[in-house]
């Protein structure tokens, strides 16, 4: 072959392949990621193992377009609707304010959600095990299990007469049903429970600062891409007052909070990655049943409870699926 030829050839090979690259990508099915926080990689981890198990792998044979409004929750209709606009294949939203966003955005997009609260009641399916529309996924019941979270705290400080309640206000049905679940379990324990509100990291802190004048002898978190979002300063604060919490999420106790309650969280996102993979694959959301998450964990970080000057009872250390020395 004259060298002239040969250099022809591989220069043609050398653009053919970028144009076989490009179209390749083209061809990849999208995923449209909608949080109201910012990025969460631990819960992305998760949905991309979900991804992975049911044959898909980001950037080789699907494509992941991630929207994150960064706690500025008005900005999520926008982004759902420009999830919308781009005929993305799947959406998947975190937190309720981004299902909601979504489900406003799209009868016909398939959407896969992880719900804190039961999605029949919130009006997301119309039944768990048929949920007749564009929208399945799972349902962690952070909510349901506010009262147990309450007798875990109980157990521990058995002091505590006055639990402070922080909710989101943007996350419009988890602090509604919160606040419900609360309320009916501080008149079985005679507790006292003060409320108060945070949307962002400034009204976090305002609240804790409040706390000197309220006195609360422990904290209640809610549940909320927020407090996940913003769970270093909560567990800042939180030592920094001296005030004991107890939360539905064990990321916030990784790194310093004193003890949670609830689903895997992380483990969800994958069971939501499972779905978007079989959704991928021609499945119709509506004949996917919601997965009603069975297993739930009791973290206890003890540490922080010697810095509290906390004696964890015996009991709860038995019962307890992680101890974080």
């Amino acid at each position: 072959m004259r060298r002239r030829t040969f250099i022809t050839l591989v220069g043609g090979a050398a653009v053919a392949w970028p144009l076989a690259a490009r179209a390749q990508q083209a061809q990849m099915p999208v995923i449209g990621v909608l949080s109201p926080a910012s990025q969460n990689e631990e819960l992305l981890r998760g949905f991309r193992q979900g991804l992975k198990q049911a044959g898909f792998v980001e950037g080789e044979n699907v494509s992941i377009l991630y929207h994150f409004a960064e706690n500025e929750i008005d900005r999520l209709p926008a982004l759902a609707d420009d999830l919308a606009r781009r005929r993305v294949a799947v959406i998947a939203p975190i937190g309720h304010p981004a299902v909601f966003a979504a489900k406003a955005a799209t009868t016909t997009i398939p959407i896969g959600f992880v719900s804190a609260d039961d999605p029949v009641r919130l009006g997301l399916v119309a039944s768990l095990a048929r949920p007749g529309s564009n929208l399945t996924g799972t349902n962690i019941l952070q909510i349901e299990l506010v009262t147990k979270r309450l007798q875990l705290l109980r157990e521990l400080v058995p002091a505590a007469t006055r639990v402070a309640v922080l909710v989101d206000p943007a996350s419009k049905a988890t602090t509604e049903t919160t606040l419900q679940e609360v309320e009916s379990a501080a008149r079985a324990m005679a507790l006292q429970i003060p409320v108060f509100h945070a949307s962002n990291g400034r009204e976090i802190g305002a609240a804790f600062a409040a706390f000197e004048r309220e006195r609360p002898d422990a904290l209640l978190v809610s549940g909320g891409p927020l407090f996940t979002a913003r769970r270093v300063q909560l567990t800042t604060l939180a030592t920094r007052y001296m005030i004991p919490m107890i939360s539905g999420n064990r990321q916030i106790t990784e790194i310093g909070g004193l003890m949670s309650y609830g689903a895997n969280i992380t483990d969800a996102y994958r069971q939501v990655g499972v779905y978007v993979g079989r959704i991928l694959k021609g499945e119709k959301p509506a004949d996917l049943p919601v997965v009603q998450s069975t297993k739930f964990e009791l973290v206890i970080n003890a540490e922080t409870a010697r810095i509290l000057g906390l004696t964890v009872p015996s009991t709860l250390l038995a019962t307890a699926d992680e101890v974080i020395e």
